[in-house]
């Protein structure tokens, strides 16, 4: 049996590939973030554009995910986030499109930046260099290309500090939300604070990342949230995915109230399988807030177990990278349970490598 408190073992567990090490530096990834976004020099016409899109995939899409989940009451021009080889058909030189690609060298983005530049939109490059940087330079478009200091590890999903925290200061730099930096230095603080909790050194029966691993292993997560947290919750989706190797589902409050509820009764089997995690808020909106303890109901009436994360931070901002924290130790103990190699993805390598085959 692995001990999940042996806390020399878990250090190392990711090796030299330094995963554990990019996990205790999100606050870092985000002060640079900060502090290099406020220096850079963009065009005033950069700040009037009537819309916003975001492309992106995989790890560098989690970061516009999360945004775009917590700057609605704050953001005075439409954003969507984009997944796609190309961009909507309504993107034309009134619109911002920041493409963002961690290694520079995502196909899809990549795409989308020549789509973008093609008709004449405000382009706005983020990555670390490779082709998307090359780009940028050719095409003498405003671009944060900067040096991941804080991500030993290399792999874009360890390097969410770094594409929710540039997001965030574009937006606000080109005055689309209000972001002060009081709310960047309280961030920092927080996200410095939260990561004190959940280290290796913090014992499982005070360290709650610890004891949702121990919970969560030999399950199925199906996950449940609102609001803010949707986009931090997916990523725990992904990091479950693929720094666990752990299957995981995420539904929404309300919509999964007109569905999945009904669901939840075939095949019998499925309840010896799925544990649901309810990551919940005080700050959703009320109608949403009120629907949570009805839906546990239900949800343990069918049988199934679970468990609840309710998020404290004292603003949607602060929550949302609290929940990003917890779910980078989670997946990652959880990982060292099964004794997965947190940084390698050998399917998603095995699936690019025949693609260039077809």
């Amino acid at each position: 049996m692995v001990n999940i408190d042996d806390v020399e073992k878990i250090k190392i567990f990711g090796g030299e590939n330094g995963v554990y090490l990019s996990i205790l530096s999100v606050a870092d990834q985000i002060e640079q973030s900060f502090s290099e976004i406020y220096s850079l020099e963009i065009p005033k016409k950069f700040f009037a554009a009537k819309n916003i899109v975001i492309s992106g995939m995989g790890g560098s899409a989690l970061g516009g995910r999360v945004v775009d989940s917590i700057i609605p009451q704050r953001v005075r021009v439409p954003v969507e986030v984009f997944t796609e080889f190309y961009i909507p058909n309504y993107v034309n030189k009134e619109t911002l499109v920041i493409v963002s690609s961690y290694s520079g060298s995502t196909a899809e983005t990549i795409n989308d930046a020549y789509e973008a530049i093609k008709r004449d939109a405000l382009v706005f490059v983020i990555t670390t260099g490779g082709k998307l940087a090359q780009i940028a330079e050719k095409e003498k478009v405003p671009a944060f290309i900067f040096e991941p200091r804080f991500n030993p590890s290399g792999q874009p999903r360890y390097a969410l500090g770094y594409s929710i925290a540039s997001l965030l200061a574009l937006l606000s730099r080109c005055e689309y939300i209000s972001l002060s930096r009081e709310e960047q230095k309280g961030l920092v603080s927080f996200v410095k604070e939260k990561t004190s909790q959940l280290v290796a050194e913090v014992d499982s029966s005070i360290n709650l990342s610890k004891r949702f691993a121990l919970e969560l292993l030999g399950k199925v997560p199906v996950l449940v949230t609102s609001e803010h947290l949707i986009g931090s919750t997916h990523s725990f989706k992904n990091l479950l995915n693929e720094t666990a190797k752990t299957f995981a589902v995420l539904f929404d409050i309300p919509e999964l109230n007109h569905h999945l509820m009904e669901g939840l009764k075939n095949p019998v089997r499925i309840r010896d399988f799925f544990k649901f995690v309810f990551f919940e808020s005080k700050l959703f909106s009320k109608e949403v807030y009120k629907r949570y303890p009805l839906t546990k109901e239900v949800v343990s009436k069918n049988g199934f177990p679970l468990l609840t994360y309710s998020a404290l931070g004292e603003n949607r901002l602060l929550q949302a990278f609290e929940v990003v924290v917890f779910s980078y130790f989670v997946s990652y103990y959880l990982s060292f349970l099964y004794q997965e190699d947190p940084a390698k993805i050998p399917w998603v390598d095995y699936f690019k490598e025949k693609l260039k085959e077809v």
